[in-house]
């Protein structure tokens, strides 16, 4: 079920407050899709989603691989019969400012601090489309 990632329903943004683990999906350099395990944040007032990370790891690579008009990505969650995705061109941020944001908005769905980390970069999501069933 298609959702408007700017304005969605209370259980579709519920859901996404509650702590879940997500995967986020990249595109390789060769096109293949990268699937991993990350925490992810959800600003549908901004029209955003947040995962932050090391400046080193394969999804920032793929991220900065794309180029300057960015990475086509998603990031889902599951639980049970639920599942959210949330889909955008993603872009890597290092600006000390929107990292400390992302690391705000990830203790406050997660309940904890990030370990201290000065390669850490943000993936910043702008949100194209979402869906699910919430």
């Amino acid at each position: 079920m298609s959702t408007d990632p700017r304005n969605p329903s209370d259980s579709y943004l519920s859901f996404w407050r509650e702590n879940h683990i997500c995967t986020l999906t990249t595109p390789r350099p060769d096109g293949t899709p990268h699937v991993v395990a990350v925490g992810a944040t959800y600003d549908p007032e901004n029209g955003y989603a947040r995962i932050i990370t090391n400046r080193k790891s394969r999804k920032a690579a793929n991220v900065l691989a794309a180029g300057p008009d960015g990475a086509r990505v998603a990031v889902c969650q599951v639980d049970r019969a639920r599942w959210a995705t949330l889909e955008g061109v993603a872009h890597i941020r290092t600006d000390p400012a929107v990292v400390a944001d992302a690391v705000a908005r990830y203790t406050e769905r997660y309940g904890r601090v990030p370990t201290p980390n000065p390669d850490r970069v943000v993936v910043e999501i702008a949100l194209t489309r979402a869906m699910g069933r919430a």
